[in-house]
C-alpha cells in the first residue's frame, strides 16, 4: 500500500469505525466480539483497498458474512459462567434500561432474523440490499422481517409501545 493509500485507509477507519463497531455490536452482542469482527473486516480491507470503490459496503459485507461464519462453529455461542455480574456496561443510550431489554430480545431472535432487523432497522438498509448481502430472496427478507418483529413484540412488549403517545 503506497502513503496516500494507506493515509486514505487511516482517515477510513478513524472516520467510520465507531459505526462499523456499533453494527458489530447489535450482530454480535458482546464488546469483544465487535471489537475483533471490527478488526477482522478491517484487515481484509486493508488488503484490497486499493481496488474497492465502495469500502463502506465493503467492510460491512465481510462483518455480516465473517459473523455467519461465526454462528456455524460449533463452539460459537457458548456460554460462559462467571462468579459476578460486570459492574458497568459499555452503554450508550439514553435509557439504559430499554437498551437492555432491547438487546436481550435481540439475542433471543434467530440468526437470520436478528440480522435481517440490523440490516433493515439499524443500518436503514432497502430490503433488495439486504437480500443481496446475506444472498437471500427479496421475499425472504420480508417475512424475516415480518417474523422478527412479531417476535419482538412478544418478547419486549415495551418496545411495541414506544413511541405511541397516550
Amino acid at each position: 500500500m503506497d502513503i496516500d493509500s494507506e493515509q486514505e485507509f487511516c482517515s477510513f477507519v478513524t472516520a467510520r469505525s465507531h459505526a462499523l463497531f456499533r453494527t458489530a455490536y447489535l450482530l454480535t452482542g458482546h464488546a469483544q466480539a465487535a471489537e475483533d469482527l471490527v478488526q477482522t473486516a478491517l484487515t481484509k480491507l486493508a488488503v484490497r483497498w486499493s481496488r474497492v470503490d465502495q469500502p463502506e459496503a465493503y467492510v460491512r459485507r465481510i462483518m455480516y458474512h465473517q459473523q455467519v461464519s461465526r454462528w456455524r462453529l460449533r463452539s460459537w455461542g457458548r456460554e460462559t459462567v462467571v462468579d459476578e455480574v460486570p459492574d458497568r456496561i459499555d452503554d450508550r443510550a439514553d435509557d439504559p434500561d430499554l437498551r437492555l431489554t432491547l438487546q436481550q430480545a435481540l439475542a433471543r431472535l434467530s440468526r437470520g432474523q436478528r440480522a435481517v432487523v440490523v440490516l433493515r432497522y439499524f443500518e436503514d438498509m432497502p430490503e433488495a440490499n439486504v437480500a443481496a448481502l446475506l444472498g437471500i430472496g427479496t421475499g425472504t427478507v420480508r417475512s424475516q422481517c415480518s417474523r422478527a418483529l412479531a417476535r419482538l413484540r412478544v418478547l419486549c412488549p415495551d418496545l411495541a409501545n414506544e413511541g405511541v403517545q397516550q
